[in-house]
């Protein structure tokens, strides 16, 4: 061993408490890094793993009623690869021992039994519904897993007024319910809100649905353009109550992964380039006041022929000890926290399984990043080690010639107190230390406040929800548009102060080439929106058919309306068409004035 390794490792020992503080620092940042970017990589791993073993779709497209002869049309669009229809329809599900009720979304399963051809259910215990019986369900993992439901337990599910007891012969998942979070909410509620497969005979019973499809869902060949294809299947399903389709970038649990990842990879990029300025800074502090300190150590050692490079190297190495050392215990605490990390996100994302791995590249660059750190933060010492010469190293340094400063200039000295000079003229003649210091304490003051963000950040979000934009006590879904009435029979319940309605539908907005797809609350309080193409409002009573007819916009005439049921319904406020939200009336014979509403 060398005499400048010997004095390296020596230095270090007496330094040994600024150096280990400052690996900790480094240590923060570098577990920070490997901690996100293993999450990261695990997390997209096992996300393109099941999608690819359960065939998520790539397109979604809901709709009012088409009959399955529509299908093929489906198929023989350009850039199709796999069609399949099915039904989808929100219920409440009561469950034995939970008083509170339960919002559930029913798929239907193919009527022939089996998995469907996209967006397969994984199964993690039990079995598919039998394709001969109509009261086998399964359930989603996490509501199952909230209330402790096995194979074996009942159900009792309402649907469109109809209501039965359900059996639950399997617990499973899928990829398009990765993040099951209830329609118009922002977190999940596994106690309170379910998914449920069923087989699609049940379902067509109970929606008045035979032989006809709400939903259906795509693959599209690795060439196709998703923009055309949507195009062509907004345009085939318009006449049948299509409110337009979308692709997994909308898709809400697709949707919400990918924000999840964005905001992993953020972290990977931030948070460690917080810590290791920090940990840069305090190395340079460090190692000034050491070369401050070893003047006359530094003129000994160039005396007896030590070369400049040498002493670099003495100094960058001491810095180097500390980063390995820093970069050794982040790695580990990053392994650690990110294997903790990826089983917190398994179970907000509902994968069946975690493809964990511990990222080389994580590890590779946290090691090069906080060594840049080191060597960064010694810079400025290893050139002043290497610029003194042997004889001036070896005696005091010379006094600095200072002048007068500029409050001294402007004459306001006498206002100030003889230490409030003293700081002054400190901070005016040395800039440099005093930019970086004040550049130190922003990063740690960032450190902090990042560590508290997303807390604060969703606490605002909490109390800005529920304090200002929902006043509300209880909210009352319906499944179909109800009547005024039922306002009055909820407002004359005891206890209730005040009810207010809303309408929720869905529409989309459309700037230049952006289209944003979403539910628009209250739509039939503003500017109704344009009807669509081939709405089947023209299908109306005989009595009032014609004059309708003559009043609806030109985007329904000579429309081929489906098999609808459609009625008359008198009523004093304005009614909307149950599809393109456009007001319609007519006059019955009796030439009493009516508001007619279509509805499927």
């Amino acid at each position: 061993m060398s005499a400048l390794t010997r004095k390296a490792w020596r230095d270090l020992w007496h330094l040994r408490g600024q150096a280990l503080a400052i690996a900790l620092v480094i240590a923060g940042g570098v577990a920070t890094l490997v901690m996100s970017q293993s999450t990261y990589e695990s997390l997209t791993a096992t996300r393109e793993q099941f999608y690819r073993q359960a065939a998520l779709a790539d397109l979604w497209a809901p709709l009012a009623r088409a009959p399955d002869t529509v299908l093929a049309h489906l198929a023989a669009l350009p850039g199709v690869q796999t069609v399949q229809a099915r039904l989808l329809a929100l219920g409440t599900l009561g469950v034995p021992g939970f008083d509170e009720p339960v919002r559930a979304e029913v798929v239907s399963l193919p009527p022939e039994g089996g998995q469907p051809l996209l967006n397969r259910v994984q199964l993690r215990s039990g079995r598919l519904p039998d394709a001969e019986l109509d009261n086998e369900v399964v359930v989603g993992e996490a509501f199952a897993a909230a209330h402790a439901l096995r194979v074996g337990d009942r159900l009792r599910l309402t649907l469109r007024g109809r209501q039965r007891w359900l059996r639950v012969v399997g617990v499973g998942t899928s990829p398009e319910y990765v993040y099951q979070s209830p329609p118009g909410a922002v977190f999940p509620d596994f106690k309170r809100y379910a998914v449920l497969w069923m087989n699609r005979h049940a379902m067509e019973k109970a929606l008045d649905m035979d032989g006809a499809f709400n939903n259906v869902v795509l693959r599209l060949l690795p060439a196709a353009r998703p923009a055309a294809v949507i195009a062509g299947l907004d345009g085939a399903l318009a006449r049948y109550g299509g409110i337009g389709a979308y692709g997994r970038h909308e898709q809400t649990s697709a949707r919400y992964l990918e924000e999840e990842m964005r905001q992993l990879r953020t972290m990977a990029r931030l948070f460690p380039a917080i810590f290791l300025g920090v940990a840069a800074f305090l190395l340079h502090v460090v190692l000034m006041r050491l070369v401050g300190t070893q003047r006359e150590q530094i003129g000994v050692l160039k005396a007896f022929g030590y070369s400049h490079r040498a002493l670099a190297v003495h100094y960058l190495g001491m810095a180097a000890v500390v980063a390995l050392l820093g970069a050794l215990l982040g790695i580990a605490l990053g392994a650690g926290m990110g294997r903790w990390l990826a089983h917190v996100y398994q179970d907000i994302y509902r994968f069946p399984f975690l493809a964990w791995r511990l990222s080389p590249a994580a590890i590779a660059t946290g090691t090069a990043v906080s060594l840049a750190a080191a060597a960064a933060g010694a810079l400025m010492a290893l050139r002043a080690a290497a610029s003194l010469p042997p004889a001036e190293a070896m005696r005091a340094p010379a006094p600095p010639r200072f002048g007068p400063t500029l409050i001294e200039r402007l004459g306001l000295q006498r206002w100030l107190s003889q230490p409030s000079r003293m700081i002054l003229r400190d901070l005016e003649r040395r800039p440099g230390r005093a930019a970086f210091t004040v550049l130190g304490l922003a990063l740690a003051c960032a450190v902090i406040m990042v560590g508290r963000f997303q807390g604060d950040a969703v606490g605002y979000m909490v109390d800005t929800q529920l304090s200002i934009a929902q006043h509300h006590d209880l909210a009352v879904s319906f499944i179909e548009p109800a009547p005024r009435r039922v306002l009055f029979e909820l407002a004359a319940l005891p206890g209730v102060r005040e009810a207010e309605p809303i309408r929720t539908a869905p529409v989309r907005l459309v700037h230049g080439v952006a289209q944003l797809s979403h539910g628009d609350r209250g739509a039939a309080a503003g500017r109704a929106p344009a009807p669509t193409a081939g709405c089947p409002a023209r299908r109306g009573h005989a009595a009032g058919r014609r004059r309708a007819a003559d009043r609806l916009p030109a985007a329904h005439a000579g429309a081929r309306a489906p098999a609808t049921r459609s009625r008359c319904r008198p009523c004093r406020g304005t009614a909307m068409c149950a599809t393109c939200v456009w007001p319609v009336s007519c006059t019955r014979r009796s030439g009493r004035r009516a508001t007619w509403t279509w509805t499927r």
